[in-house]
């Protein structure tokens, strides 16, 4: 079975960091998101997959090609022009013979709950992933409808709240059947301007298609700077010992947990850690004190600066 990844969103609201490279391309401990998010549905036997990507992103081509310690096969797909989700699946279609995945690339969901949603999707005609939000969260996401066996019967995207069937929402995960891709190619636009996957789901449903619901309580989403830092330090304390150089400075004291990778230029007289990840790239001028935080690629630090819970990208 394919996976199809969208990886061609910029990601302006995770600005600087989005600056010089993609959404998908953000550090999460050394490695980009993307390639977390690829490696939950790799466990799980789905390593043929189809990447759209960004038509100014050669970074993400270059590390699934070179780099990616992952046992995968990837093609890549374009998006010219970025005109929502179904619209870069519909890009893919051609590479698809058979049920798909469908995952963001921003978006990390337990490795469990990805091998629920393919068990339940190979009993039906395909599956969704699901979650409960805050009532007033509904007008942000696809709220569904569905029956005590959580089969679907309605999904509507981005609705007003009090339209809303529902406080469950759909997540940016799928697995869904070839049928799928040939309703999609006959939506047309959206009143947001954008092709609507779930407007190809919600006929998948009127014509029969029995889609089942699968709920998950746990899914760290990157959208923001302090997203980005909080899933950062979060896997930091998952990962003991952290990873530190193995010549540090003269009067640099580190305390863990830190990740400092290969290629960070520490000064001397520094005070780095707890909890603070430094990107290969970056630059720490002399007597520098980080606690905390991120510091990106391409980011210099002068003498003497204090950082504490912030996210440092580079000019």
């Amino acid at each position: 079975m394919k996976a199809v990844f969208l990886a061609a969103g910029r990601g302006t609201r995770l600005a600087p960091v989005t600056d010089d490279r993609s959404k998908a391309m953000v550090p999460v401990l050394g490695r980009p998101l993307v390639d977390r998010v690829v490696e939950t549905l790799a466990v799980n036997g789905l390593r043929d997959l189809v990447m759209v990507i960004g038509p100014d992103d050669e970074e993400i081509r270059q590390f699934f090609t070179a780099v990616s310690s992952l046992d995968l096969s990837v093609e890549f797909v374009v998006q010219e022009e970025r005109l929502g989700m179904a619209h870069a699946l519909g890009l893919a279609a051609s590479m698809i013979d058979g049920p798909f995945v469908l995952s963001a690339c921003d978006s990390l969901k337990p490795v469990e709950h990805i091998a629920a949603l393919l068990h339940a999707g190979s009993q039906a005609d395909g599956a969704l992933s699901l979650m409960e939000v805050a009532p007033e969260k509904t007008c942000l996401a696809a709220p569904v409808e569905m029956d005590e066996d959580c089969v679907i019967s309605r999904i509507v995207e981005k609705p007003a709240p009090e339209d809303a069937p529902s406080n469950t929402v759909s997540l940016p995960l799928y697995l869904l059947p070839m049928r799928a891709l040939e309703l999609l190619a006959v939506q047309g636009r959206s009143a947001r301007g954008e092709y609507e996957l779930q407007d190809a789901i919600q006929a998948l449903v009127d014509e029969g298609s029995r889609i089942i619901g699968v709920k998950t309580d746990q899914r760290l989403q990157v959208s923001t700077p302090e997203d980005l830092l909080d899933l950062n330090l979060r896997f930091l304390n998952q990962s003991p010992g952290g990873r530190v150089p193995g010549s540090i400075p003269d009067g640099t004291m580190i305390q863990d947990p830190v990740w400092i990778d290969d290629g960070v230029n520490l000064g001397s007289n520094c005070r780095i850690g707890p909890d603070v990840v430094l990107e290969r790239g970056c630059v720490l001028g002399d007597c520098v004190r980080v606690t905390g935080s991120m510091v990106l690629r391409h980011a210099l630090v002068p003498d003497g600066l204090e950082i504490d819970g912030q996210v440092v990208a580079g000019e």
